[in-house]
């Protein structure tokens, strides 16, 4: 008797519906015309190779369309053909003029740090030359509306709106507000000083951001008409700061 033995990556593949007439089908024998590769399964997904960021750009010569999942990211990211992109955003990502420090709705959105240095000079006035209410609120209660995250845009116009060019000086929320990016990057004109609440997300991040000084930054957030809410880059304690005293400032805008 005449004995035959299939190789065991045939048997294997005989054992899955596969198609192979003019397109390949896992789990199907009907595979989507439109379709050269078509899996189906509704127990289990696809998954594509796996590595971080240092394996990505160890590939050589990568082909546009090539797909990863970077386990840096925590994305998909594909190439094309000049570089890798993902479409979700990260701490940490070069994006929007400077550096992402903050993201929500799964990296969809989040805030941006303009790059450093970007205003570390520790003498930057709070005020115009002259203290007064702007209706940038915070008062005592961090639950005021001048605290949270997306305060600061409305604080910035709302400081500039009070206290228009003052004494002809720079104050924080005017250098923010006018900030411009290196020359050879995209300008963006919605940068702005950011609320307490949003400069402490900042200092959270700092090390991915980077080119902090160890002093107190200011924040949009009003404490009252002499003074306002700094955080202290040092430690990260938030505090009441002499709105003639001011601090360092770091541009933000959001996406």
């Amino acid at each position: 008797m005449v004995k035959y033995f299939l190789p065991l990556p045939f048997l294997f593949l005989s054992t899955l519906p596969l198609s192979t007439k003019a397109q390949i089908g896992i789990g199907t024998l009907m595979p989507n015309p439109s379709a050269q590769l078509d899996v189906t399964s509704t127990t289990k997904g696809f998954l594509p190779p796996r590595m971080d960021s240092m394996q990505r750009n160890a590939i050589v010569s990568p082909q546009a369309g090539l797909t990863i999942y970077n386990t840096s990211s925590k994305a998909f990211e594909c190439f094309n053909g000049v570089s890798w992109y993902s479409t979700v955003h990260f701490i940490g990502e070069s994006y929007g003029g400077g550096i992402v420090f903050f993201v929500y709705d799964n990296g969809q959105h989040g805030l941006i740090s303009a790059l450093p240095p970007g205003g570390n000079d520790p003498g930057i006035r709070w005020n115009a030359g002259v203290n007064k209410y702007t209706m940038a609120l915070g008062g005592g209660d961090v639950n005021n509306d001048g605290f949270g995250v997306g305060a600061g845009k409305r604080n910035t116009n709302l400081i500039i709106a009070s206290q228009g060019y003052g004494d002809g000086n720079n104050y924080a929320a005017l250098y923010c507000s006018t900030y411009k990016n290196y020359p050879d990057q995209v300008q963006f004109e919605d940068w702005y000083l950011p609320s307490v609440e949003e400069l402490y997300l900042l200092w959270l991040q700092r090390a991915a951001v980077g080119g902090f000084q160890a002093i107190s930054y200011c924040s949009s957030t009003e404490g009252n008409m002499n003074y306002a809410w700094v955080v202290d880059f040092a430690s990260g304690l938030k505090a009441y700061r002499d709105k003639t005293l001011g601090g360092a400032v770091r541009p933000i805008r959001a996406f």
